[in-house]
């Protein structure tokens, strides 16, 4: 259980859903109980909120402020638990994009390098020359 808390999964639409949710939720149901939950409800729905979340994105150190930020009275009446998971999706994303993705072993590789030298006898070909200089890149409207 450990370990599945600190883990950081892929991201998926289901993943997402259900973080969303919960956290979506919990804020709800706090907002409902108002100053009725104040004693201990809505303690539990923090940390049932959390640990939740957690299982579903993974944790993130941004759940640990707006946990603590939940214990303060009248704060559970804002969306801080919706606020807080659409930020770590947005940072889990934005994360996930930069990291390589695994190749897929049903589709083959190719990989295409450009040559070292020209054969000999040839000579390479420059394009740009042959072309007159319009200076449209140098046009402003």
């Amino acid at each position: 259980m450990v370990s599945s808390f600190f883990r950081n999964p892929r991201l998926t639409r289901q993943r997402i859903a259900l973080a969303l949710s919960v956290a979506v939720l919990a804020d709800a149901v706090q907002v409902i109980l108002g100053p009725l939950g104040m004693v201990l409800p809505d303690e539990v729905i923090d940390v049932a909120a959390m640990a939740l979340i957690s299982i579903a994105l993974g944790f993130h150190p941004l759940l640990l402020p707006t946990f603590l930020i939940e214990l303060f009275p009248l704060v559970e009446m804002l969306p801080t638990w919706t606020a807080c998971t659409m930020a770590v999706i947005v940072m889990r994303r934005r994360g996930e994009e930069g990291m390589p993705r695994p190749p897929n072993p049903t589709r083959p590789v190719v990989v295409v390098s450009a040559p070292e030298s020209t054969p000999s006898g040839s000579k390479p070909v420059d394009c740009a020359a042959d072309m007159p200089d319009t200076g449209a890149w140098n046009k402003r409207d």
